[in-house]
């Protein structure tokens, strides 16, 4: 997968406390931070993270789908196009929003916010993370071990991001979100203003491409290939049917325990990234366990499980498919042609 050159035009941490039954507090900094090195390394830190975490939701500002509910459109807008907040004022805003929603809601949060423009290629995006902070070890110069406080990408607790570009261009979807084995922090979808946009049918059949590619690319045997597969059907079948919603940080672990890592990083790549959080579409996850082909005279269908119990078989030497087993009914019609 290529790596996506990102380019920072403004930057500012922020800082926000709430603990307990108090209000949520924050500390502003007045004017952007300074665009070093070291604040590119940590908006490379924010971006890698965010990418290695397959949960995310997506969807638009709901004030798009009538809705309203938090500021943070609005004064997208009103940097983005109306020009009339600076990212400075922006920032500080988007702080006075965050704060709120925090309050209301009763999350007890605490962190520094990252909030930068950002872009990705050509791709012109707006991040918001909430980062937790952490306790290191570091040596000093006469060789003493000292604690250190760092900033703890590791755990994320809130992140988002917004494409300008897509938001702009009438995309469907193009507010972004990080979410954990149920949902986002409520708070903070508030926050983002984000009305889910999902449709369901398009992402299974997304998802089951994506876990047919990981099969081909693993080089698995047959039978290794068709258990993934199946475990995958089986899985996705029975949320289908509960009308359960699909976490994608558990998906790799059920259908493949073996190395769920390997499996979690494939269904994260790729250009059009996967929506967790849908109900799947049992329509379109029959692909999993079986074949579909047509030809200018001919259709069939049958399962995966059929080529190794030797109902089908495909002699490569011959090019031809051979069929056994065929029900009565089946036999009379074609002794009857």
């Amino acid at each position: 997968m290529s790596q996506v050159q990102h380019t920072i035009t403004h930057l500012v941490v922020h800082k926000l406390h709430r603990a307990g039954e108090g209000p949520a507090s924050a500390e502003l900094r007045d004017g952007a931070c300074r665009v070093d090195d070291a604040a590119v390394r940590l908006v490379e830190r924010l971006c890698g993270h965010y990418a290695d975490r397959s949960s995310r939701g997506y969807g638009r500002f709901a004030e798009e789908e009538g809705e309203e509910g938090s500021p943070l459109p609005r004064l997208v807008r009103e940097h983005v196009v109306d020009k009339r907040l600076d990212f400075a004022a922006l920032s500080q805003r988007m702080m006075d929003a965050l704060r709120l929603c925090a309050d209301e809601e009763g999350a007890e949060v605490s962190g520094y916010v990252v909030i930068a423009r950002i872009l990705e290629g050509a791709t012109d995006c707006l991040w918001i993370a909430v980062v937790g902070e952490a306790v290191g070890s570091a040596v000093t110069g006469a060789l003493d071990i000292v604690d250190c406080l760092h900033l703890d990408f590791a755990a994320l607790p809130a992140a988002g991001r917004i494409d300008l570009t897509g938001w702009q261009r009438g995309d469907e979807r193009y507010v972004s979100f990080l979410k954990g084995r149920s949902d986002v922090a409520p708070w903070f979808k508030r926050f983002l203003g984000c009305g889910d946009v999902v449709i369901a049918l398009k992402e299974t059949k997304k998802l089951v491409q994506r876990l047919s590619d990981f099969a081909e690319t693993q080089r698995l045997e047959a039978p290794a290939r068709d258990a993934m597969l199946e475990r995958a059907h089986g899985y996705l079948d029975e949320l289908g049917e509960a009308g359960s919603p699909l976490a994608l940080d558990e998906i790799a672990r059920k259908v493949w325990p073996e190395q769920p890592e390997r499996l979690d990083a494939a269904l994260a790549s790729g250009e059009a990234p996967l929506a967790g959080g849908f109900v799947p579409d049992r329509r379109a996850i029959r692909p999993l366990v079986r074949f579909r082909a047509a030809g200018e005279q001919w259709k069939l269908e049958f399962d995966r499980a059929s080529l190794h119990s030797g109902a089908v078989h495909y002699d490569r030497a011959s090019d031809t498919l051979v069929l056994s087993g065929l029900p009565e009914y089946l036999k009379k019609l074609l002794q009857e042609e």
